[in-house]
């Protein structure tokens, strides 16, 4: 068992679950005043699976409130809520980042994104998360007790994100 525990030289990481999210609603408020925009999508719909998980996301719950800097890094902030099969509640929330490997990256995103332009490849952007996770008391509350992180995908109509947990 000490060979998938973390230690200082050797961190280790172990699939959690994997998580796609569908949010085609947007919002923004554009030009603030420190130099970036506030964009807003919401959860339509989505599903989460892992070897301890599996359920949907409960559509409206939530979403996420991204800052785009002046330099075009979204600066993620997203709360949403998971709905286990056996009915319990987890409030995900997930902060991280997204931006675009060459200059025109982000635009290319947000046109496949939200006007039906072309898919943007994968190793072209940076799309990365810090979850946190809030539940009952019992089978879930492991989600509670570790640090995780996530490499996503960008989607035409959402995310798709692999979450590790650091053990």
């Amino acid at each position: 068992m000490d060979d998938i525990l973390s230690t200082l030289g050797n961190p280790h990481l172990e699939f959690a679950f994997e998580c796609t999210l569908k949010f085609t609603r947007v919002q923004t408020i554009p030009d603030t005043p420190n130099g970036g925009m506030r964009s807003a999508v919401y959860v339509d719909e989505g599903h989460f699976e892992g070897p301890r998980l599996k359920g949907k996301a409960v559509p409206n719950s939530g979403g996420d409130y991204a800052y785009f800097r002046p330099d075009d890094t979204a600066v993620f902030d997203a709360r949403y809520m998971l709905e286990e099969e056996d009915g319990s509640l987890i409030l995900m929330r997930n902060r991280g980042y997204l931006w675009g490997r060459e200059a025109d990256t982000m635009d290319r995103l947000r046109h496949w994104a939200f006007e039906g332009g072309e898919p943007v490849a994968h190793a072209d952007y940076y799309l990365r998360a810090q979850p946190s996770f809030e539940t009952s008391a019992g089978k879930h509350d492991w989600l509670m007790k570790h640090v995780f992180i996530g490499v996503g995908e960008r989607r035409a109509d959402g995310n798709f994100v692999r979450y590790f947990a650091l053990t």
